[in-house]
């Protein structure tokens, strides 16, 4: 009940604030204030403000929040954990997709032969001649 004596106050009191600003030619101003004060009324008119004061006070909604927040916690080390290892979701794909494919499906063993190796890439060999006439030209155009 003083919650939301609280709110109603907190409403009007800036829906005053807006009037005042709107007196003073400033619009715009006045009608954000008006849509912040009108927020708390509409809290208490939907029955947010009465079911948080029910939670404030409930032990049990309390534990429920430290085990959110533990929950929270773990999701989050394991993420800064995962991207210091360097491991992200297209190497875990790709080791996922990888495993499967080792073994043939009827095979008794792993079929990791020459084929499945990555092949090597030939170092590229530098081109002899590189064709430098457009940048040639945008020099030749700015005087360098």
């Amino acid at each position: 009940m003083i919650a939301e004596t609280v709110c109603s106050a907190v409403s009007a009191a800036g829906l005053g604030i807006a009037a005042v600003t709107a007196y003073r030619k400033r619009f715009l101003s006045a009608a954000r204030i008006a849509a912040y004060s009108l927020v708390p009324i509409g809290l208490v008119m939907t029955g947010i403000v009465e079911w948080m004061a029910d939670t404030a006070f409930s032990p049990t909604a309390w534990a429920g929040f430290g085990v959110l927040g533990a929950a929270w916690l773990l999701f989050a080390s394991t993420r800064v954990v995962e991207r210091r290892r360097g491991i992200t979701r297209k190497e875990r794909k790709a080791a996922r997709s990888g495993q499967r494919e080792a073994v043939a499906p009827a095979a008794s063993a792993p079929s990791l032969g020459a084929a499945s190796r990555p092949a090597t890439k030939p170092a590229a060999a530098p081109r002899a001649e590189e064709d430098f006439s457009d940048i040639e030209a945008i020099l030749k155009k700015h005087g360098i």
